[in-house]
């Protein structure tokens, strides 16, 4: 039989198989091989969250788990105190000093391995700057900076003097940054000149000083530059602005005493798109938090010291925070970081990194996967793929025919598969399987993990059957969930508290506003957002954050924006636009409307359609029914519109999206 019939022989049998076991190889090695950790959890629960916390390093032991007295404000490990600096730097320097930390890949070829010993002189030296610029415990830094080393570091250095960070993503646009920093009372930002997109050095320093200057006192920010580009980009620091480098020579062998944390104090903000049109400051604490990640790391990662670990995802979102930095850095770990994209030069770009430096474990997104599909199996067969150990999914479901391309292709049938679910509010993963424990079931992401509590519901809260589809919620607390939304108490148990929970018995469930569905064996399949947030990519979009953006272009009287199908990034968005009367350019208009989106919140959130219609279909009440226009972007069969109040208009905006 030729290869090319024992290829197809291998696609029909692995299109029929609906479960896979966990490759004997990958069982004899992996950090945590016994099932009975799920009966551990059960039955002694809280408590057992302590094999999380014994993977770090305490200043002060804590007293307690888990105080739930004030729920949904949930704490844990009260009492203990530890520095998240020293955890992924310091513990690490006696016996993994001398071995690579962080292994940068930059897009134009330039790289660096920074050892754990140049991580700690690093991390010090740019601590000790920011305490020079008058930095204190507790401010918040803004960071808006590239995938660069220095990002990671200057985490690192406000961890170490106790100052929260607020990590804003690279792509996002100049409002969305100065909009952040004026949530979190930011008055120091860290940012870089450019950085590189596709051989092209790309101006990021003009992006974030159009967004201070938007600021009530732009003066009163200190801003540090990272010169990325050099030459390339010809740049004079203006007032208030410093030199990274010069600020790091100038503390050069400094060491910074780390600052005592307690376990609740904050650690870092995230802010995430939400249902209203202002991001949301997702607080996220240091003693949980940490220890949440450490051990997912260790246990659905696999992640082992001698290892060379690959998330390729971005530190400006959460799955970079949690999984190139605190968690694997917390395990003495290299974790590769890369600076480009999968199809610069060439689409193996990926597969020749994962070669050259042995990587052991990949952490991706479907997005990512179906592009490699799309572009053919001749790229990764150009490399020796066998350093890689595990596979891993994040930021979206993954469908089975992709998981089964990943599998066969990039890990030749001996990588198991984590698709893990999880949130920015969450920390980390929850529902994914054990990689050593369990089958795998393609386009499943599994059953939750140890510890955790999750049930598939009905709109009443009632748990369903196997087989139906209804809400996933999370029935106890977690020791890497969000503490509560900046500054907005009532705001975080409105989002997350409110729909399912009875505070009146003291019966607390969150829920992500995600759907799903229980097959018969525990493992939970992820449906999709249930609320007004769009997946591109794997990243989460408001819609009203897009529909205020799209309402503030001169003749637009309305706008409705919903979720699309999309073959390889998961959803794009869709805006239906009302004009106001005497608009007569509509392709003029739609080019505003693609600007204005993309300056306020940046180009991943660029509607792939803009649909003008005279009118919106509503209900009597006057609410927008998106699902329908959900149902015309995705050209589906259209659901009951007799609750309309106009229901001839469904009609009229499918003529006009197809064109009749």
């Amino acid at each position: 039989m030729s290869e090319d019939e024992l290829d197809v022989e291998l696609e029909a049998r692995l299109a029929e198989q609906e479960e896979f076991e966990p490759p004997a190889a990958f069982v004899d090695q992996a950090n945590v091989t016994d099932e009975s950790i799920y009966e551990e959890f059960d039955e002694n629960w809280p408590e057992a969250w302590e094999r999380a916390a014994a993977l770090l390093d305490w200043e002060e032991d804590y007293d307690q788990v888990l105080e739930d007295g004030d729920a949904p404000f949930y704490e844990w490990f009260t009492g203990g105190s530890l520095n998240a600096s020293v955890n992924a730097v310091d513990r690490h320097l006696d016996e993994r000093g001398d071995e690579v930390a962080i292994e940068w890949i930059g897009e134009p070829g330039g790289v660096r391995s920074i050892t754990y010993r140049e991580l700690y002189h690093e991390v010090n030296e740019f601590a000790a700057a920011l305490r020079d610029l008058g930095v204190e415990e507790d401010d918040v830094v803004t960071m808006y900076m590239p995938m660069i080393p220095e990002l990671p570091i200057a985490m690192l250095a406000c961890a170490r003097i106790g100052a929260p960070h607020s990590v804003v993503f690279a792509g996002f646009s100049a409002e969305a940054l100065a909009t952040r920093m004026e949530s979190a009372n930011s008055s120091f930002l860290v940012t870089a000149d450019g950085y590189y997109r596709r051989g092209d050095a790309l101006d990021h320093i003009s992006k974030a000083e159009e967004g201070l200057g938007t600021l009530e006192d732009p003066e009163a920010v200190d801003t540090v530059v990272v010169d990325r580009l050099g030459e390339e980009l010809d740049h004079d620091l203006g007032p208030g602005q410093h030199d990274y480098d010069d600020l790091v020579a100038k503390h050069e062998g400094t060491e910074v005493e780390p600052v005592t944390r307690d376990a609740e104090d904050m650690l870092f903000l995230m802010y995430t798109s939400g249902t209203t049109g202002k991001p949301k400051g997702v607080k996220h604490t240091t003693g949980g938090y940490l220890s949440y990640v450490t051990w997912t790391s260790h246990a659905v990662l696999d992640v082992k010291p001698e290892d060379n670990y690959w998330c390729a995802a971005d530190i400006g979102w959460i799955t970079g925070h949690s999984y190139i930095v605190y968690g694997p850095l917390s395990l003495g770990t290299t974790s590769v970081m890369y600076e480009g994209t999968p199809d610069y030069p060439e689409k193996d770009r990926l597969w020749e990194i994962v070669d050259e430096y042995d990587v052991t474990q990949l952490y991706t997104a479907p997005t990512a996967i179906r592009s490699f599909m799309k572009w053919g199996t001749e790229y990764p067969d150009r490399h020796d793929l066998s350093s890689l150990r595990l596979l891993g999914t994040v930021g979206e479901p993954i469908n089975p025919r992709a998981w089964k391309w990943y599998y066969q292709h990039i890990g030749d049938e001996e990588c198991p598969i984590v698709d893990t679910w999880w949130q920015t509010e969450t920390g980390g993963m929850m529902i994914t399987t054990l990689p050593a424990i369990g089958n795998m079931k393609p386009g499943s992401a599994g059953p939750p993990l140890p510890g955790i509590s999750a049930d598939i519901v009905d709109i009443r809260g009632d748990p369903i059957g196997a087989g139906e589809a209804g809400y996933l919620v999370v029935n106890k607390p977690w020791p890497g969930m969000l503490r509560t939304l900046y500054k907005n108490d009532q705001r975080f148990i409105n989002e997350y508290w409110d729909e399912y929970s009875n505070a009146d018995a003291d019966e607390w469930v969150y829920f992500p506003e995600d759907g799903a569905k229980l097959d018969e064996d525990g493992y939970i399949t992820i449906l999709g957002r249930v609320d007004d947030v769009v997946n591109v990519s794997g990243h989460r979009l408001g819609t009203m954050e897009i529909e205020s953006a799209i309402v503030g272009v001169e003749g637009v009287a309305e706008a409705a924006v919903v979720g699309a199908d999309h073959e390889v990034k998961g959803e794009v968005v869709y805006a239906y636009v009302i004009t106001e009367e005497g608009v007569t350019d509509q392709e003029g208009l739609r080019q505003e409307i693609l600007g204005a989106v993309e300056d306020r919140i940046g180009p991943i959130a660029r509607p792939e359609g803009v649909v003008f219609t005279p009118e919106l279909p509503k209900t009597r009440s006057g609410k927008i029914m998106r699902r329908l226009l959900e149902d015309i972007a995705n050209d589906d069969e259209l659901g009951d519109t007799s609750t309309l109040r106009n229901p001839e208009i469904v009609e009229d905006i499918q003529r006009t999206v197809s064109g009749d």
